[in-house]
């Protein structure tokens, strides 16, 4: 299977990115090069692109897709959590615009031995980076019925979190609990017929918990954006596209505390905390895709574009 991503808020993002000819460009999450590819486009012979992705199958997919450019563009596997090392050995001090499409792609939903979908059976993994050696079924397995719980419960924000953790940890007491489709029916067997109902499949919300904790989805974004905007020129944009309410809020609440970053008591006259804006929240609602995007890529319905721009000198 080729890896396909479609290129979710295409427009929105290479407009809010106010690419120079000339300038420096990271993609964070390059998939299968779909952004980058047209970020390239408008970039004239001394602009460069630096594509970072964990997953060695978009690695070579975007690879493969913006050969054409040459020099132009540094491919690097790891994670964007490591985006400052990774300039500092490109001997690059700043960058003019820095993109995240944080959507698992088609690929990697679709290639069924991955893991990451419910609705076919495979081996529990849902390794964004197959490198790593701990996957879904270590957590599945070995985490306590707490942990499950709060793991499904704040992730996945799923209501029925204790009896999904319940029902796990009680059928993996006679057996381990192997691929997708046998996690499923325990979710399944956890949640109530008239729930299931509605509310689309039931085991969304927990596979969704469990690939967040084992790639620490959250965690590293959350570690991530100050070191972004840092990374950022003067003018420069930080793009930020989320597939939901977890990563939206993290997104929506540190873009806040770059711009406003005083923590003075607003009692005080003046500020005395010496904490300076680093810039500038562009959207103070998010950019949402078109009914048209909608209507031809049903992956892209909750999409939310944020974006951030450095302060200039």
């Amino acid at each position: 299977m080729t890896f396909e991503h479609k290129s979710v808020l295409l427009q929105e993002v290479i407009e809010n990115l106010k690419i120079k000819q000339n300038g420096i460009y990271v993609d964070g999450t390059l998939g299968g090069g779909g952004h980058s590819f047209y970020i390239l486009e408008k970039l004239a012979g001394t602009g460069r692109l630096i594509g970072i992705d964990q997953d060695e199958a978009a690695i070579v997919a975007a690879g493969e897709r913006l050969k054409g450019y040459g020099e132009q563009v540094t491919v690097v596997r790891s994670n964007y959590e490591q985006i400052g090392e990774i300039l500092r050995d490109l001997g690059i001090s700043g960058v003019d615009g820095i993109l995240l499409d944080l959507g698992v792609s088609s690929y990697q939903l679709d290639t069924v031995g991955r893991g990451f979908t419910y609705r076919e059976d495979a081996p529990l993994d849902m390794r964004m980076d197959q490198r790593q050696a701990v996957t879904a079924w270590n957590i599945v397995n070995e985490y306590s019925e707490p942990e499950l719980y709060k793991i499904i419960r704040d992730y996945g924000e799923e209501r029925f979190a204790l009896n999904i953790a319940k029902r796990i940890v009680a059928y993996r007491g006679k057996q381990p609990i192997g691929t997708t489709g046998e996690l499923t029916e325990i979710i399944k067997s956890a949640i109530p017929a008239k729930a299931r109902a509605t509310g689309g499949h039931p085991s969304k919300r927990t596979f969704q918990a469990i690939r967040i904790e084992l790639n620490r989805e959250l965690e590293v974004l959350e570690n991530t954006i100050d070191k972004m905007i840092d990374c950022l020129n003067p003018g420069g944009r930080l793009c930020i596209i989320t597939f939901h309410s977890l990563e939206d809020r993290i997104v929506k609440i540190k873009f806040h505390n770059n711009e406003k970053p005083c923590i003075c008591p607003p009692e005080f006259p003046m500020c005395v905390c010496g904490k300076v804006p680093k810039g500038k929240n562009i959207t103070r609602k998010p950019i949402l895709p078109t009914e048209d995007e909608i209507e031809g890529n049903s992956r892209s319905k909750s999409a939310k574009l944020r974006v951030f721009e450095r302060a200039s000198i």
